[in-house]
């Protein structure tokens, strides 16, 4: 059975900006600070450290019933029965992951484009990750998506689209507007001392709005 999804402040992670020894802990303290949704996101490691983080990191998400979601690679979300992947454009499209998943899986799309977010969520997507919206320094050439055609978006799909690229405790009220269904965000908690107030007070600011 597919989970409920509750999108309001999704953590991507990145244990290079980390201020913590672990990842698991890293993401442990954020859940406790309000992140609906984590995505494993881990570019530099090899298939086994990925497969074994994303065992760690699902005994974590698993204690706190939180969905986890596995960046691009279906085997590591199969092997570990995570609740999902997220694809980005040049990965495998979203009909082949979900035919190769199933119903009950999630499967998220990330889109940077009204063409590209309509095709995705006719390909089957669950939801978007729509961006660059603020402008990042954890991925390279990405393109940037205005406010306005952020709420464009969201008005055409009928599936929740989730903000990413640069968002912080400052901005992320400014999405309200929009209607999107939440906000992504990597530095803004994991590269803060006190991740739990970081991720209370990203949470607040974006739902107080």
């Amino acid at each position: 059975m597919k989970p409920d999804m509750n999108y309001t402040l999704y953590l991507c992670t990145d244990r290079r900006l980390m201020t913590t020894d672990t990842l698991e802990e890293a993401v442990e303290l954020a859940i406790q600070g309000g992140v609906t949704v984590v995505q494993l996101r881990e570019k530099d490691c090899t298939s086994r450290e990925f497969y074994e983080e994303a065992e760690k990191v699902k005994a974590i998400t698993d204690a706190y019933e939180i969905p986890l979601l596995i960046n691009d690679r279906l085997d590591i979300a199969l092997a570990v029965g995570a609740d999902g992947v997220h694809l980005g454009q040049t990965d495998i499209p979203v009909w082949a992951a979900r035919d190769i998943l199933g119903a009950d899986k999630i499967v998220g799309a990330t889109a940077n484009t009204l063409e590209k977010a309509e095709e995705a969520w006719k390909s089957g997507a669950d939801y978007l990750g729509v961006g660059d919206v603020f402008g990042t320094s954890t991925k390279a050439d990405t393109i940037h998506v205005t406010l306005e055609e952020l709420a464009a978006i969201k008005k055409q799909v009928e599936i929740p689209v989730v903000a990413i690229g640069g968002i912080n405790a400052e901005n992320i009220s400014s999405l309200k507007a929009t209607g999107v269904d939440g906000a992504a965000v990597i530095s803004a908690i994991l590269a803060k001392r006190d991740i739990t107030a970081a991720a209370e007070t990203l949470i607040s600011n974006f739902l107080r709005a």
